[in-house]
């Protein structure tokens, strides 16, 4: 009898993809954003206000960050497989006790639980995908598990629509979920043998993250609004039936789906170009709420709107931090996603507190604001060309270069304007990857090849 391979070859790369999908879409669609959706029947029947309200969704960014940067020193000593359960384990007794709550301070508890699991789940998934799907279909696997979060907000949207004030069971099953896509996960992949290595550390090419970090930051507290308050907003200000506003947010996630299609921006468009469009568009969707949240055909586009662009707004932070730290590009971009949820953790305190004292349309324009100061925070980046190439590992490591080099070796140029990105641009060369475990809307991983590149929320 033949003995078994100690690391056989994944038997359903597909299945382990299916599953990613849906754990993200648990972690975040379901356990992170779902609070928003569901803010209405929570508040009336907790007794939440705005304030309080907003002080919770603050406490799951923040969570969010906390975790997100302890994944990372945890895939560091140990294997993703442990950072996956972790994951499924937050996102499940969150979920379980958020749909066990009896008071604001037990809600509060739970939505804080459970929105740290995303910031676990991103580096382990990333890590796992790109250990167990060959190197030709990565990129474009990568690309499927993070559109995970806009099919987790179209489910409870779909949810609410069907039950609106039916809101408990929809965390018991988000329990379930997590529980499950997990188990199916672990199954179905092929786990790297060893933690990852660290990234290198910063080279000649290297900038300071500082200005990345700011306009990351900015545009987290920009974005809050909508991600926390939007329905609400077009709820009670806008006076929208329930079923109708359930509706509206299912059209955002299928929105925010698509949206992880329009990476190609910074290649069209240069990086500079890219962030400016992105985070303008993002700043119009949550301006147009505001001003008119009781018309249905405006919240539908500017819903649309704002989801499709705020995951291109992700992308290009991508891109930025891959271009600023190409010997760390996983690195710098958690770094700048730690920002972007920071900033909503912020944002989200800030926008309930003025939702209280000035009003919630208010509120939004203030968000719609400080999209447009950080689409101001334009990236100032060098002319001259990075640094060579690197090596890129196989898929069973588990780790990926972030060279992006011709045939003949040589380095792709980068500039602000019309520049070739890594990992943005295809080349001749064939598919580019670019990350490590990272992560706002999460934790990201870049890859890309021609047609097109991922990010998570």
């Amino acid at each position: 009898m033949l003995k078994r391979s100690l690391h056989p070859a994944a038997p359903a790369p597909g299945r382990l993809v299916a599953a990613g999908t849906g754990l993200v879409a648990v972690t975040y669609g379901v356990v992170r954003y779902g609070y928003g959706l569901q803010l209405p029947t929570l508040t009336s029947e907790l007794g939440l206000s705005s304030a309080a309200a907003g002080a919770i969704a603050a406490s799951s960014f923040a969570a969010y960050c906390a975790a997100a940067l302890g994944a990372q020193r945890a895939m560091a000593r140990r294997s993703p497989r442990a950072v996956v359960w972790a994951a499924a384990a937050l996102a499940a007794a969150g979920a379980v006790l958020v749909g066990l709550s009896w008071s604001s301070a037990s809600l509060a508890a739970g939505v804080l639980v459970a929105g740290s699991a995303a910031g676990a789940a991103s580096p382990a998934l990333v890590a796992v995908v790109g250990a167990t799907v060959d190197g030709r279909r990565a990129g474009r696997m990568q690309a499927v598990v993070n559109s995970g979060t806009g099919v987790g907000v179209a489910l409870v949207g779909a949810a609410t629509l069907v039950a609106p004030d039916v809101w408990r069971p929809v965390w018991f099953a988000a329990a379930v979920g997590a529980v499950a896509t997990a188990a199916v996960v672990d199954r179905s992949a092929r786990w790297p043998t060893a933690p990852e290595a660290p990234p290198a550390s910063r080279g000649a090419g290297g900038r300071s993250l500082g200005r990345a970090g700011i306009a990351a930051a900015v545009a987290g507290i920009g974005s809050a609004a909508v991600w926390t308050f939007g329905r609400d907003l077009v709820t009670v200000t806008g006076g929208l039936p329930g079923r109708t506003t359930a509706a509206l947010w299912c059209l955002l996630g299928v929105a925010a789906v698509l949206g992880a299609l329009s990476g190609d921006a910074v290649r069209v468009l240069g990086l500079r170009g890219a962030w400016v469009v992105t985070a303008v568009a993002t700043a119009a969707g949550t301006a147009a709420l505001a001003l008119a949240p009781g018309s249905v055909p405006v919240v539908a586009v500017a819903g649309a709107l704002f989801g499709g662009a705020y995951t291109a707004l992700s992308g290009v932070l991508i891109a930025w931090g891959t271009v600023l730290r190409p010997h760390a590009a996983g690195r710098a971009t958690a770094t700048l996603f730690v920002a972007l949820t920071g900033g909503q953790a912020v944002g989200a305190l800030a926008t309930g507190g003025l939702s209280d004292v000035v009003g919630p349309q208010a509120a939004f324009w203030v968000g719609a604001a400080f999209l447009l100061v950080a689409a101001g925070v334009v990236p100032r980046l060098p002319d001259g060309p990075g640094p060579g190439p690197q090596r890129a590992e196989g898929p069973a490591s588990g780790r990926t270069g972030t060279g992006t080099a011709g045939p003949d070796g040589a380095r792709t140029r980068t500039a602000c304007r019309g520049a070739a990105v890594p990992g943005y641009a295809s080349s001749s060369a064939g598919e580019v990857r670019t990350g490590s475990p990272s992560g706002p809307s999460g934790s990201t991983s870049a890859s890309s090849s021609a047609s097109g590149s991922t990010q998570r929320w």
